[in-house]
């Protein structure tokens, strides 16, 4: 008997972003299934960051809509589930003057009452943190202030913070762009791990193509001539997960 394919995760519907008189993209339908890693590829500056921010609801779309399915919870837009994303933005968005370790403890500030955290974090998650740090060689320095480290000592902390948070979806724009070739390799087999949990998923904006052929199920790729005209790609086919 076939084994009943993975719940969707995300779906996006005819879905277009107009900037000024020009559309990026348009008509654009998208399935995101449990257990998939989709990579979003394409020449710079062809849309991939805009794409990304309209399916996790930092962006509002010019056309279409945008649902995801998490927590038991039907028909909602990402906004409302903001908690289970996990986003990592090219600007990082971490807090300068915090350590590295309070910076990836933010990643679970939502599940935590503002008096809980106020006193600090439980030992348990600090470790947990701290372990994450080091899984990505920047546990070395847990208390300097995330503006004393380099660019892409900053990304593994961002990439560190989303992985604490341990959301059902991964949103990451160029994950890997500050990264020398092992760790580039480290960060993506995390998310690739990541989306082999039951009801999990990733999305990400990569660019090298033999990233994006070791650890990407689907390859969705915009056309800079014809924004209607995007292509998903197969790369390997979609394994049931266990429920």
């Amino acid at each position: 008997m076939t084994a009943p394919a993975p719940e969707i995760i995300l779906h996006a519907k005819n879905l277009g972003f107009k900037r000024g008189e020009r559309w990026i993209f348009r008509q654009l339908d998208l399935e995101l299934r449990a257990g998939q890693f989709l990579a979003l590829v394409g020449p710079s500056g062809v849309g991939k960051s805009t794409l990304l921010s309209c399916l996790c609801g930092f962006r509002q779309p010019s056309e279409g809509s945008v649902r995801i399915h998490l927590a038991g919870e039907t028909d909602t837009a990402p906004e409302a589930l903001r908690r289970h994303l996990g986003i990592v933005f090219q600007d990082l968005q971490l807090t300068a003057n915090a350590d590295l370790l309070t910076n990836v403890l933010c990643g679970r500030l939502a599940q935590f009452s503002w008096l809980r955290t106020l006193f600090g974090f439980p030992s348990e998650q600090r470790n947990e943190a701290y372990e994450l740090l080091c899984e990505l060689g920047v546990g070395r320095n847990p208390h300097k202030w995330a503006s004393q480290m380099s660019g892409g000592e900053q990304q593994r902390v961002a990439i560190a913070r989303a992985l604490f948070q341990n959301p059902r979806l991964y949103f990451a724009d160029e994950p890997v762009s500050s990264l020398d070739s092992y760790y580039a390799g480290r960060v993506l087999g995390l998310f690739r791990q990541e989306t082999e949990i039951p009801k999990k998923a990733a999305i990400c904006v990569l660019h090298n193509a033999e990233h994006i052929q070791r650890f990407a199920d689907l390859a969705l790729s915009l056309n800079p001539n014809d924004p209607a005209a995007y292509k998903i790609r197969q790369i390997r086919p979609t394994q049931p997960q266990p429920s």
